[in-house]
């Protein structure tokens, strides 16, 4: 167990679907990271597109491979999300993969505003990781909006979503990560690009990590486009303990 996980947080403009590029890139920025955690954002080979069929890869495919080599040598954790195909279906998957075993979980909530719904499969699992002591939970951008999906039963610790939130919303995207933080008594990470995309729309970043009780992390950065900060687990218990909201938290079943 580590009381204080130091994590990452890849913050970059995103090579449009151009895995190759995308991993160079990544593999420069992570070199002598020294993090326990790394967090990627979403569809980060190749950008939020909507052409599923063909950036799609097979599950556990290259990027999953890569992903797991990250993990394996540095001895840490890594995480974002990847264009997929698995039994027929096209899957905006989140892979969590460390150096012991991987977790994923399949995007729920797709937007259907950007017509994600036309190209992609929704998952239908709440998926929970734990690593080093820690539970997350994990979650895809357009999920951030709907907390029943979020709610924690006290079954995590952090909620890490990945996202490509662009700028003309860039202001529910700072809200509901504050949000979700505050209900659930819960490390919120929240990690977004930069840049533009091939349907215009501009990324300014605005990753963010807020406390259990919603007060904003301070993130650092040694190296361009990697953010850096520490999330405790005695402040989980501390705040918990103290305020001990969950327990009056309601019971409800997703059916």
């Amino acid at each position: 167990m580590k009381e204080t996980l130091k994590i990452s947080l890849a913050e970059y403009d995103i090579e449009w679907e151009n895995p190759q590029i995308n991993l160079e890139f990544l593999n420069e920025l992570l070199e002598n990271h020294h993090s326990d955690l790394i967090i990627l954002p979403e569809m980060f080979t190749t950008g939020f597109s909507m052409n599923s069929k063909n950036i799609s890869e097979p599950a556990f495919g290259k990027t999953y491979e890569w992903m797991k080599s990250i993990a394996e040598r540095d001895n840490c954790a890594i995480c974002g999300s990847v264009a997929t195909e698995d039994k027929g279906k096209f899957l905006n998957r989140f892979y969590f993969v460390t150096p012991e075993g991987t977790t994923f979980y399949d995007k729920k909530h797709l937007f259907g505003y950007g017509k994600e719904t036309e190209a992609y499969t929704p998952g239908n699992e709440i998926v929970n990781v734990e690593f080093r002591g820690w539970k997350f939970r994990l979650i895809v951008c357009y999920d951030l909006r709907f907390p029943v999906w979020c709610r924690n039963t006290d079954d995590y610790d952090a909620l890490i979503c990945v996202a490509s939130w662009p700028i003309v919303r860039i202001e529910p995207w700072k809200a509901l990560l504050r949000a979700r933080a505050i209900e659930n008594m819960a490390y919120t990470i929240g990690v977004n690009r930069l840049g533009t995309d091939d349907y215009d729309l501009e990324y300014d970043g605005n990753s963010k990590v807020f406390d259990p009780i919603g007060t904003e992390n301070k993130l650092t950065s040694k190296k361009k486009f990697l953010l850096e900060t520490e999330i405790s687990l005695e402040t989980v218990k501390k705040y918990r303990q103290h305020f001990r909201f969950l327990n009056d938290k309601d019971e409800f079943k997703l059916i």
